[in-house]
């Protein structure tokens, strides 16, 4: 799934092992069905995927302490990825 890109998996320095980002599952343990779709779109602005898992668990605002990954889970797939095109490095 990490391969086709439906899944985010972040590779740990100096191992052959992934972490796989809790924000991506949801609560019925399978991947949130947005993850490709911000997968793709995270490549396209040539965002890794490290990246991408920081950009999820930023937190929006100064003083907030909702994340980006929170209004995925609530269906704001819209949102989500304009944040993404406008992290475009």
């Amino acid at each position: 799934m990490r391969r086709a890109g439906e899944l985010v998996g972040i590779r740990v320095p100096g191992t052959t092992e992934y972490l796989y980002p809790a924000w991506q599952i949801g609560p019925d343990g399978k991947p949130h069905p947005s993850v490709g779709r911000l997968v793709a779109e995270a490549r396209a602005a040539g965002i890794d995927e490290a990246r991408l898992d920081a950009l999820l668990n930023s937190r929006l605002g100064i003083g907030g302490r909702r994340r980006l990954a929170d209004d995925l889970r609530e269906g704001h797939e819209e949102h989500v990825l304009a944040s993404i095109r406008a992290a475009r490095g």
